[in-house]
């Protein structure tokens, strides 16, 4: 099996380590400059300089050369494509895999801004006839490139990708599962970036463990209402993408996610943090496109949308609490 990663970021070079040593593995990026030092050094120097690469690794800025890397002469159907781009790339790397051959899946986590689209949406409108799927789970990419022990799921409508997924990552310290539910998958993705951002604003303003074991239990529920309303099995929430990604990405020091929720606690504008970051945060992004999907389905999500606002300078993270600690009660079971 030959593969393909498109995305020269921390995650994406995190998953061509891991492969590069069993299959033909090239990592695709645009950064000539990065890709000529991670070729050298064999490291990446800007997002995973602690972990140095397998020499196995290929790199590239040539995309289409990382396309016909997996579509070698008798083995186009055994090829895999990663796209380990941002969401805001994932459109254009699908419009670009339109009528290949090998099997594609993203790691992508959100919603399109704009559109409001998840991936598998984006896929069916420009893309139909790609054999595709979503890579997702609790994996902090350092982790993943230090061969930390480590679980995945991939979700797709199409067997035969889920199984290369497993073939091309599942070993020694990385396990993989199958799934059916690419909607149920996104979905807590997404939606546990915004959720990270709520737990990290909980923590920096010293509320207590007992606060941020409410709030991951009612984000969860809120996940749970807008992946039931887009078609998502229920129970996707309760694995890996869902309540495993969601306690990762909302109490894991490595998160960014929850990193935003800390400075935002302690007064910092959010261009200050995003600057100090240096990363993308999706939860940032994404927060406001989770909050307006589930509006059009009518889905309550008031954790959600009380990082909205706060993240758009419209509450300050105390007098949120203030407003959700006042709801009225209800059931648990409905809201």
């Amino acid at each position: 099996m030959r593969i393909s990663v498109l995305g020269a970021g921390a995650w994406g070079t995190a998953l061509a380590a891991q492969s590069a040593s069993r299959f033909p593995t090239l990592l695709w990026g645009r950064d000539a400059a990065q890709i000529n030092d991670i070729t050298s050094s064999r490291r990446n120097s800007r997002y995973l300089p602690e972990v140095e690469l397998p020499g196995e690794l290929a790199c590239s800025t040539d995309l289409g050369a990382a396309l016909a890397h997996v579509a070698a002469p008798g083995e186009r159907e055994a090829g895999l494509i990663v796209i380990a781009t941002p969401m805001a790339g994932l459109r254009e790397m699908l419009t670009r895999l339109s009528g290949q051959g090998a099997a594609a899946v993203w790691l992508s986590k959100g919603f399109e801004a704009g559109s409001g689209r998840l991936g598998h949406e984006i896929a069916r409108e420009v893309a139909p006839g790609l054999r595709c799927g979503v890579l997702s789970g609790p994996s902090f990419a350092l982790e993943v490139a230090r061969g930390q022990p480590t679980a995945l799921v991939c979700a797709s409508q199409h067997s035969d990708v889920a199984d290369l997924a497993v073939q091309a990552f599942h070993g020694a310290s990385l396990r993989v599962y199958s799934s059916t539910d690419p909607v149920g998958v996104e979905v807590g993705g997404a939606v546990k970036n915004v959720l990270a951002i709520a737990t990290g604003i909980a923590d920096g303003m010293g509320l207590g463990l007992n606060a941020r074991a409410a709030l991951i239990t009612r984000g969860l529920a809120e996940m749970s209402r807008l992946g039931a309303a887009l078609g998502a099995q229920v129970e996707t929430f309760m694995g890996l993408s869902g309540l495993g990604d969601l306690v990762l990405t909302a109490t894991g020091d490595l998160s960014r996610n929850r990193r935003v929720g800390l400075l935002l606690a302690e007064g910092r504008s959010l261009a200050d943090i995003l600057h100090t970051l240096g990363h993308v945060a999706e939860g940032v992004y994404s927060a406001h496109t989770v909050w307006q999907r589930a509006q059009s389905l009518g889905v309550d999500m008031p954790i959600s949308a009380a990082v909205v606002d706060v993240l758009e300078g419209r509450s300050t993270p105390r007098d949120a609490l203030v407003r959700l600690m006042g709801r009225e009660a209800r059931a648990e079971q409905t809201g």
